[in-house]
């Protein structure tokens, strides 16, 4: 088999450099490809330009027998599709053997959010008096407040929020950055969390000089997108055990409260950071609650 490596190596460059892609979203591309190249050796495929649509839908057959779920066959299509069509420009390969493959339909699902009542109990679960306590509740305030996601969150320095603004800076996907505002309830609790719990854990690392974000881990580091699950996950065992959450559920939460108080759509969408107005138009499902309000206040026989 030919080595597949060089331009591996070279369209990740170029995911990187040209596409300004971030680390997290090219190493699923490059999980991907080389998912696709096991493939071409079981197959005894020698050459990239040898993969006609033939190998291309026997893949994805192949992925369909092993349950992929849809969104995972859906990836992989759209990375290796991609991936063909940059040696096609590079004039590697004569034709994209994927640039005909359908992407499977992705099941509908509406975003899990939580009400009121439940937020208000998770709000008064973490311990105040405590450094960790105090970061958690930041945590939980931040994440509802702004709906940003799990790595952003993860990623914000002191210098990026502005209290007198109350905005915070946001690097997203793709390096794109946004300004988000906070509300009163996030600039209470990150306030106290700098002037008190936040000193306690930087006296904890070996360089609190060089450590700029605001939130850390019980060792003084920047907290990681896992350790923040490991806290969610702490603080809902301490809340109900029937209720689930993720930082994800956080952000739908925003989204929607939002949209049901009668926010922009396209407002919505930058707060997100959302690229494409369709992936926030996920968010227009309404509560019960909200759909009886509007009846009893605009029907005229309600």
């Amino acid at each position: 088999m030919q080595n597949v490596k060089i331009p591996l190596i070279s369209f990740l460059e170029y995911l990187q450099i040209e596409k300004n892609y971030s680390k997290y979203t090219i190493v699923y591309y490059q999980k991907d490809i080389e998912d696709f190249f096991d493939f071409m050796k079981e197959e005894a495929i020698t050459s990239i330009s040898d993969v006609t649509h033939t190998e291309a839908r026997l893949y994805l057959t192949i992925l369909h027998k092993k349950k992929y779920a849809r969104r995972s066959v859906a990836r992989k299509t759209s990375s290796l599709r991609s991936f063909f069509k940059y040696l096609l420009r590079e004039d590697q390969i004569a034709t994209n053997p994927f640039s005909i493959v359908s992407l499977p339909k992705q099941e509908k699902r509406l975003p899990q959010f939580l009400y009121s009542e439940e937020l208000e109990k998770l709000f008064a679960v973490s311990k105040r008096d405590t450094a960790l306590g105090q970061r958690n509740q930041v945590l939980l305030e931040l994440l509802y407040a702004t709906g940003i996601r799990i790595s952003e969150c993860c990623q914000i320095q002191l210098q990026d929020i502005d209290f007198d603004l109350g905005t915070i800076l946001i690097n997203g996907k793709g390096n794109k950055q946004r300004y988000v505002p906070f509300g009163s309830f996030a600039h209470d609790a990150i306030e106290y969390f700098l002037e008190n719990g936040r000193k306690e854990l930087l006296a904890k690392t070996k360089q609190p000089s060089t450590t700029k974000h605001l939130f850390l881990n019980f060792r003084g580091e920047p907290i990681t997108p896992r350790g923040v699950r490991v806290v969610l996950n702490e603080l809902v065992k301490q809340t109900s055990s029937t209720l689930h959450i993720s930082p994800h559920v956080l952000r739908h939460t925003f989204a929607t409260h939002m949209l049901n108080e009668g926010a922009d759509l396209r407002v919505v969408q930058e707060l997100l950071g959302h690229a494409s107005l369709s992936s926030t138009q996920l968010y227009t499902h309404v509560t019960k609650d909200r759909l009886q309000k509007t009846y009893n206040q605009f029907h005229p026989r309600a």
